[in-house]
């Protein structure tokens, strides 16, 4: 059984994808177990009474209800309560892997030992996870300070057996106490006691794990941005000097000169991307009736170095500060030990989003312009004018009566215009809340949603750029089939001519599309070129 074993120090991106996709199991690391009981046994011998001070949300309500004093009494109740009114989030649920993956950091944040709830809290939330018990956590209506509130309430209402709330166990949506008790986690219901509630609740960690899945799953389109640049490059017969090492050490960021280098390499042994391939006159390209020197091409193809490099470097800063997010203990209070064998709690505001939010911002502008410059190839290939010679529209014979590829075109300039709209910072925006309580949030939630959605469209316009260079190959194999493809778009031009019969004639767009975007969606393209090219 594969095992990722949390200590609230290194944990990795990967380590919560695995989780959270692929059913990784959970383990606490026995001396962060040891501290937590530690802790919460001097809280019992010390504090669990009526004159121990004032402690936010220890012995006191919540938000601006922190002058309100909670006797011990009066806690068990304060717990349930707190749950009950917290849940109160929004929209569709969560999609499974976001759920995962939450519960996966808030579990890592517990073993930073300074949240104060008991271990045999932390031992359930391992066991709901592990296995296999995921609550419907609505996602929308969190600010993302004081963190995710109300999507934990929802986890939290699961794990003590709440009778509204529901789960999902073994693809079936059914009321929480059920799923439990299949489940065979025992008791069904479950009683919170001080500090435990607000430990599982206060924290940054619903957008934080959906920010680990987003960037695993930027950085694999990242790769796959890089091999439709050079399908497409192979596609208008594109010149090669603007990737020259040279050129990227004289301005040198290191994303651009690893982008520049990858696309030599998916290019490497192209016999199409050379002089010879381009003093072959195609019958369409008006604007060249005479052979003449390239020189240089459209920026869309030459800047690409230097626009998906800084998307690199973007992304190395965005995994930097993610991967302290979720080492990190986001509750409030936090307890801390003194040095003279005594404890006590601090206030302060480690639940507030903003730098997840920034890293999601950040991340989603990246991914923008990704789109936006695959977009300007995907125009570039269907206007004769720009192409080199591909036909319009890339069309077969008779043009005209065969109309072509502009219509698939469109999507990814719509697609791209959609992204736009959402790469707003979500950080620039503040409602306060709560009675003024939250006066400036983060909006962290919503960067990381709105990431994952530019994720998506960038998944067609890649496709569908793959689809378009492979069209342009296709029907120019009359002039220029004589010119071998390179080692790694060769092996990307066979798995879409596998998957695609072109045709002289149009024929049904969507089954294209489908097809190719169906690729870039799954991992089925990258590993293939990898194999033959290495790791990009």
């Amino acid at each position: 059984m594969n095992k990722v074993i949390l200590n609230g120090v290194d944990l990795q991106i990967e380590d919560v994808v695995n989780v959270a996709r692929h059913g990784y199991q959970v383990e606490i690391d026995a001396g962060c177990m040891a501290h937590i009981a530690q802790v919460r046994q001097y809280m019992e011998d010390e504090w669990m009474r009526d004159d121990a001070p004032a402690v936010y949300g220890f012995n006191t309500g919540l938000g601006k209800h922190k002058d309100h004093k909670v006797s011990i009494e009066e806690s068990d109740l304060h717990q349930y309560r707190t749950v009950l009114s917290h849940c109160g989030g929004v929209g569709d649920p969560a999609p499974e892997d976001v759920v995962r993956a939450a519960m996966c950091v808030r579990l890592n944040a517990f073993c930073r030992g300074v949240s104060g709830l008991r271990p045999v809290v932390v031992e359930r939330l391992v066991e709901l996870l592990n296995k296999g018990v995921h609550p419907v956590v609505p996602w929308q209506g969190s600010v993302g300070a004081c963190g995710d509130l109300a999507p934990m309430a929802h986890i939290v209402s699961v794990l003590i057996g709440v009778p509204q709330a529901e789960a999902f166990y073994q693809g079936e949506r059914m009321p929480a106490q059920e799923a439990l008790k299949k489940a065979g986690i025992t008791p069904v219901e479950f009683q919170l006691k001080a500090k435990d509630c607000l430990a599982l609740l206060n924290g940054t960690t619903m957008f934080a794990g959906m920010a680990c899945l987003n960037i695993h799953d930027a950085e694999r389109l990242y790769k796959l941005s890089e091999i439709t640049t050079a399908l497409s490059m192979e596609a208008i017969r594109a010149e090669t000097r603007a990737f020259d090492p040279r050129i990227q050490a004289a301005r040198p960021y290191a994303g651009q000169i690893k982008t520049a280098a990858n696309v030599l390499r998916l290019v490497e042994g192209s016999q199409r991307v050379t002089e010879d391939a381009r003093k072959v006159h195609l019958e369409h390209d008006i604007m060249h009736p005479h052979y003449q020197e390239r020189v240089q091409d459209n920026y869309c193809f030459r800047c690409m170095p230097q626009v998906h490099g800084v998307c690199r470097e973007n992304l190395d800063y965005v995994k930097h500060l993610v991967e302290v997010e979720i080492n990190a203990a986001t509750d409030n209070p936090l307890i801390f030990p003194k040095g003279d064998g005594h404890y006590e709690f601090l206030s302060g505001g480690n639940f507030h989003g903003e730098p997840t939010g920034f890293a999601m911002d950040l991340l989603t502008m990246s991914l923008v312009e990704i789109g936006n410059i695959s977009d300007r190839r995907c125009f570039t290939m269907c206007d004769p004018t720009l192409s080199y010679g591909l036909p319009l529209a890339l069309a077969g014979e008779p043009i005209g009566l065969n109309y072509g590829y502009n219509i698939i075109c469109c999507p990814t300039s719509a697609l791209a215009s959609e992204n736009k709209t959402l790469a707003f910072p979500s950080v620039c925006d503040n409602i306060p809340t709560k009675a003024n309580q939250e006066d400036h949030v983060s909006m962290a939630p919503w960067a990381a949603r709105k990431c994952q959605l530019v994720i998506k469209n960038l998944e067609k316009i890649l496709g569908i750029e793959l689809l378009l260079a492979s069209r342009g190959i296709f029907i120019t194999a009359d002039k220029l089939g004589q010119f071998q493809l390179g080692k790694g778009t060769s092996i990307a031009y066979g798995m879409v001519t596998d998957l695609i019969k072109f045709q002289n004639d149009d024929f049904y767009m969507r089954d294209q599309s489908k097809a190719t975007i169906g690729l870039v969606e799954s991992d089925e393209l990258l590993n293939a070129v990898e194999a033959a090219v290495g790791e990009l």
